[in-house]
């Protein structure tokens, strides 16, 4: 019962934030990407050759619930051909161009206000996530006035460990001291993110409906969250106040 939860922890990639697109935004970050790393390759047959290389470390990466660091992410994987000891020490912002090709992230306009309501409510609060960049999401949460919510913020790039394996929810339910039948996890994909919080023995899985995540991942019928939602405030009629 939801009575039993101490801590939640929450996804942010089509969680607490959705991708936007933003036309301009997104041909900027591609132009900018080039012209950090030098490349005189036309742009289309670039990024045609870095789609080939992410695809390969994406399948990588998901076949063994690893994640890069984001230097052997841009070294190894992403730009082997150019000089590592050129692009390792821009691997930071590489990473965030390249995620900003994709479009704008913005969060869910009732976001802010469901993770304050909810720390008034005694609940821990924490972040799981599967991404490649260490840092865009603590800057997030430091622009919106999040930070100090969030005890805990357990990012792949940083523990080199993906969902669905149990060690990433366990590590963070060891980082705030609650027994993982205690916590409950919220996130959007129907099969990994349910899998990953039940083969952990958390309490409670609740799915978020994301559409952009139904399209590219619908749900098997193998998993079943324990509650589905529609808007992070709904979470509130699922939690009350401890």
């Amino acid at each position: 019962m939801s009575q039993n939860i101490e801590a939640i922890f929450l996804d942010v990639g089509n969680t607490l934030r959705i991708v936007v697109e933003d036309p301009q935004f997104m041909a900027q970050a591609k132009k900018d990407l080039m012209t950090l790393v030098g490349a005189t390759e036309a742009e289309d047959q670039f990024y045609e050759d870095l789609e080939v290389r992410w695809k390969a470390y994406r399948r990588q990466s998901k076949g063994t619930l690893i994640e890069a660091s984001e230097k052997d992410l841009w070294t190894k994987w992403l730009l082997p051909n150019y000089p590592a000891e050129v692009i390792g020490p821009l691997a930071g912002r590489l990473t965030r161009l390249w995620r900003d090709h994709d479009g704008r992230r913005v969060p869910r306009p009732d976001v802010k206000e469901t993770v304050i309501e909810l720390d008034k409510r005694g609940y821990i609060l924490g972040i799981i996530a599967n991404t490649i960049t260490e840092t865009e999401i603590p800057d997030w949460m430091e622009a919106d006035g999040l930070t100090d919510y969030f005890k805990a913020v357990v990012l792949s790039s940083k523990v080199f460990i993906r969902k669905p394996n149990p060690e990433i929810y366990w590590e963070a339910a060891r980082r705030v001291g609650v027994d993982p039948a205690k916590c409950a996890y919220v996130g959007d994909n129907p099969v990994r993110d349910v899998e990953g919080t039940q083969a952990a023995g958390y309490g409670k899985m609740i799915l978020i409906m994301e559409p952009a995540t139904l399209a590219k991942e619908p749900p098997t019928g193998e998993y079943k969250p324990d509650h589905t939602i529609h808007t992070m405030s709904d979470l509130l009629a699922i939690f009350p106040p401890r």
